[in-house]
């Protein structure tokens, strides 16, 4: 008896010692364990900070979306912000700073086109319906360029009413143009509403990536076989809320007996708008067209006894090159002649009178009473 609690002793003192060995080791190994997780925490930030410098991605972060996101809130935020300003540009190239205006939107459209505009749309802290209006005499690349966007990217832009007391205004868009969100990579859009009066307005902007920008033409109407003395003529129409730069658009005229081509590489002309290519412009009846253009000087369109478009028969092709490409694309064609039954006589002209895009033979017609820069 007295030799036993003496071993007992001892077994609880070894047992005591193997608990607090353990515990020791335990607490060694939790201790490397918090430090390895707060180096490792550390290494991350710094490793995150460095690719967000760098405008790299990790993991599931897109930087190329958040740039878009960034450039949609910029853009209609610096449009909404004030009335904007116009720079002129030299012949050099360079910006005209000296000359530069906020009153944009009472510039020529060929002035506005040979600088950058920042088209803001406040006139103080109200929404101005003049510089809207104005929006139809910019190309969608010029308002690109004044927002700050990239060659790469491309815009769409509407403006509507979305709650009006008068009846007939309520929904009516007051403005939509630009490069479709479907033609594009990726996309990102910003809104914002204002309010004028009783009316409120929604604006948005959509940044694309890419995109094929919206640059359509329609041939309404062409004359190939004037009346002696008169100038060869042909009517477009601009369908698009912004203007075109005509710099990539090109004409080809093919008949049994000749072949013209003419690439142009100057002008614009304005939304919504009538032109009118002739072969004298003092000789031409313009009716109620926006914009004239001279292809006689040109050597395309004849007048008199000039005769460019072959009278029998012949194919007038409209194409377009982006600056990115090398090949045009066909945008509208017209035929006359041969198996199209479309024989014309001195007081005759071709019209298009169909739906579809691009039209076909049948979307066409000949017309008795000519109306150059009048839409029937």
């Amino acid at each position: 008896m007295f030799h036993r609690q003496p071993l007992e002793l001892a077994g609880v003192r070894v047992i005591m010692n193997s608990i607090r060995v353990s515990l020791e080791r335990d607490e060694n190994g939790m201790t490397a364990v918090i430090e390895f997780l707060s180096a490792f925490t550390l290494f991350l930030m710094i490793l995150t900070a460095f690719l967000s410098l760098a405008q790299l991605e990790m993991g599931s972060n897109d930087t190329s979306v958040d740039r878009l996101d960034r450039a949609a809130a910029q853009g209609l935020n610096r449009m909404t912000s004030d009335g904007g300003w116009f720079v002129p540009m030299f012949d050099d190239g360079t910006y005209d700073y000296s000359n530069s205006t906020s009153e944009w939107h009472i510039q020529p459209i060929e002035r506005l086109n040979q600088g950058i505009v920042l088209a803001g749309l406040m006139d103080g802290h109200r929404l101005d319906f003049n510089r809207i209006d104005s929006l139809s005499n910019i190309t969608e690349d010029n308002l690109a360029r004044g927002i700050g966007l990239g060659g790469k990217y491309s815009l769409y832009l509407e403006i509507k009413i979305t709650e009006s007391n008068i009846p007939n205004r309520a929904n009516l868009t007051l403005f939509s143009g630009g490069t479709e969100r479907g033609t594009a990579q990726a996309s990102s859009s910003s809104f914002k509403e204002i309010q004028v009066g009783q009316e409120k307005f929604l604006l948005i902007l959509e940044i694309h990536n890419g995109g094929r920008k919206a640059n359509d033409l329609h041939i309404t109407e062409i004359s190939p076989r004037s009346v002696s003395g008169s100038p060869e003529w042909i009517e477009m129409y601009n369908p698009n809320n912004f203007a075109i730069d005509m710099n990539g658009w090109s004409l080809t005229h093919t008949s049994p007996n000749q072949n013209t081509n003419l690439l142009l590489r100057a002008g614009v002309i304005s939304g919504n708008s009538l032109t009118i290519l002739t072969g004298d412009p003092n000789s031409q009846n313009t009716g109620n067209a926006d914009h004239i253009i001279d292809l006689g000087s040109e050597g395309f369109l004849g007048v008199g006894q000039l005769n460019m478009l072959n009278d029998g028969g012949g194919v007038v092709i409209l194409s377009y090159t982006q600056l990115s490409e090398f090949q045009p694309y066909e945008v509208m064609r017209v035929t006359w002649g041969g198996d199209t039954g479309y024989f014309l006589t001195p007081s005759q002209s071709l019209v298009y009178i169909g739906d579809a895009y691009p039209p076909t033979v049948e979307d066409w017609e000949t017309s008795n009473n000519p109306t150059p820069g009048i839409l029937p």
